[in-house]
Formats: structure tokens, C-alpha cells, sequence
């Protein structure tokens, strides 16, 4: 079976997650559902219909989220040296600078600046160090990023 790798805090989030979906969520739905099983012909209640649909999506995410704890390998960034799961990394593009966070695929965010190792740029950062160059395929064509720190 293949090991998830992720991060102490992306890990702690998954968890803060998987309490609110089952502890808050879930019950609310699964009142829902009953209240909507009491007003009638269930084939013509959307109610009920939109509730099911709710609570199967939720238990969904609830499976995932398990299944991503069963198969967790929490990294801590190795060094400071090179580009791993778990460090900082400061790019420079021409005069503008870039801060990213390498994660893994689960915590990826890209608006909060955390990229997977798994995705174009995270690929072909691991490994490399401060001065290295990189070249990775964007929709607007090749952008060259140089690594300026890691931490």
C-alpha cells in the first residue's frame, strides 16, 4: 500500500476536519434526514432527497479523510539544504519573488501557497538546493524559477 505523505500540520488539520464532519455535521444531517423521512411520500420530497444526497457525499469525505490517516507518513523537512515535503522555499522569477510551502498532495493549496510534491513546480523543486534553477511547463509557457532560500 502506498504511504500518503503529509505534513504534522496538514495531518492536524485532516483530524480537526474528521472531528467536525462526525462530531457537528454528521448529526445534523442525519436529523435532517429524519425530520424529512416524517413529511410524507419520500418519491416527491426534495427535502429528503437533498439530505441523502448530503449525508452521502459527507460519509464520502469522512472515508477519505480516514483512509488518508490509515495510510499517513508524516515528513518533517529532512534539510535545510535541499527542497523537500515540508519546507519553505523562497523563487525568484525575474525581479519577483515567490514563497511556497512543499506539502503533500492532501494539504496542497494553491491560493495559501502550498504546492504538492507531486504537481509541475513541486517536482521539479525536490531535491534542489539554494542557486539551483528549475524549469517547469505553465499554461503561459515556460517560467524559469532560481531558489533564493529554503527554510
Amino acid at each position: 500500500m502506498k504511504k500518503i505523505q503529509i505534513t504534522k500540520e496538514g495531518l492536524e488539520e485532516l483530524k480537526k476536519e474528521l472531528e467536525e464532519l462526525k462530531n457537528v455535521k454528521r448529526p445534523e444531517l442525519v436529523e435532517r434526514l429524519s425530520d424529512a423521512r416524517t413529511q410524507g411520500d419520500l418519491t416527491e420530497n426534495s427535502d429528503y432527497h437533498s439530505a441523502k444526497n448530503d449525508l452521502e457525499f459527507l460519509d464520502g469525505r469522512i472515508s477519505e479523510i480516514e483512509y488518508v490517516f490509515r495510510n499517513a507518513q508524516v515528513v518533517a523537512s529532512s534539510s535545510k539544504n535541499a527542497v523537500s515535503v515540508g519546507t519553505k522555499v523562497t523563487l525568484r522569477t525575474g525581479r519577483k519573488e515567490h514563497v511556497f510551502y512543499i506539502v503533500g498532495e492532501w494539504e496542497a493549496d494553491p491560493a495559501g501557497k502550498k504546492i504538492s510534491h507531486t504537481s509541475p513546480l513541486g517536482k521539479a523543486l525536490i531535491g534542489k538546493k539554494i542557486g539551483e534553477k528549475v524549469e517547469v511547463e505553465a499554461p503561459a509557457g515556460k517560467i524559469i524559477y532560481e531558489i533564493v532560500s529554503i527554510g
